[in-house]
């Protein structure tokens, strides 16, 4: 009885500590979260393109263009963070968004003097886009770097219909 009981303060322990299965389930990326980040993926290529490569008004014209959606990237990859990092949500977002821009730019720097004539057709590509849903295509397409590993949640397992008890037939 008392290993019993001892296994279950264990367990109950561990639960705790690792934020029971809650935790697991919020490890995910929710597809309107997957949006965000691939928007933030390419915005931040441009950006460094367009510091590198002196593209600053393709840059700005692209923002403007995009500015809802971009405001909306970022606000679902602040509702990722809030679901699976809580208290310290800012600064793992932050986190994403500084080491985004230190890959592209390291990115930059190995592909040397070929990384203006790689990225320029970007601009042009992108501002072709009409919506956030394009874009997240375009940037998956175009298999931009994007160091966010964390799986996708799939879709939501809808409950079955709850259905009426039959009642046996009757001899």
């Amino acid at each position: 009885m008392r290993h019993t009981t001892s296994f279950r303060l264990l367990i109950g322990g561990l639960a705790a500590i690792m934020g029971g299965p809650a935790a697991f389930a919020q490890s995910c990326v929710r597809a309107d979260e997957r949006i965000g980040f691939d928007l933030r993926t390419l915005q931040s290529q441009l950006m460094v393109a367009a510091l590198a490569c002196g593209r600053d008004n393709d840059y700005n014209a692209f923002v403007r263009k995009f500015q809802r959606d971009l405001s909306g990237a970022y606000t679902s990859m602040q509702g990722h963070y809030r679901r699976t990092a809580g208290g310290n949500a800012q600064r793992e977002l932050d986190n994403y968004i500084t080491v985004i821009a230190n890959a592209h730019s390291q990115d930059g720097i190995r592909a040397g003097s070929q990384y203006c004539p790689l990225v320029m057709p970007l601009f042009q590509q992108a501002m072709a886009k009409t919506s956030a849903a394009e874009l997240s295509a375009f940037a998956q397409e175009r298999n931009l770097l994007n160091p966010l590993s964390t799986p996708d949640c799939g879709p939501s397992a809808a409950p079955a219909p709850r259905t009426a008890a039959r009642q046996p037939a009757r001899r």
